[in-house]
């Protein structure tokens, strides 16, 4: 079953609005259960959508075809709120800026 949820989450992870709730409607279970399944997997809900995202987002960045996207809209359209949030987020898992993540050698 967790598999689905997530799999409802990835096809949702654009929309910044994505909150636990609209994953647990769409795949029919309480919040509750949607919480006690991802915290089986050793992460909450809200940190996975967040690894997801920063997962799209460093491939996005790595992607050649993708240069001219600025940091601002790839951010955007992997469902972060803002680029400083993005940024930051970046910042914090892998110690790197995006600017600095898209200057590093093919990953």
């Amino acid at each position: 079953m967790a598999g689905s949820l997530k799999d409802l989450a990835l096809a949702r992870l654009g929309d910044p609005a994505l909150i636990p709730k609209t994953v647990a409607r769409a795949g029919y279970v309480s919040v509750r259960r949607l919480h006690r399944l991802f915290a089986d997997d050793g992460l909450t809900f809200s940190r996975w959508i967040i690894e997801q995202r920063l997962r799209r987002c460093r491939d996005d960045l790595a992607d050649p075809r993708l240069r001219d996207l600025t940091t601002a809209e790839i951010a955007a359209r992997r469902g972060f709120r803002s680029a400083a949030h993005f940024s930051r987020a970046l910042r914090e898992r892998h110690g790197v800026t995006p600017v600095s993540y898209r200057r590093l050698p093919p990953h």
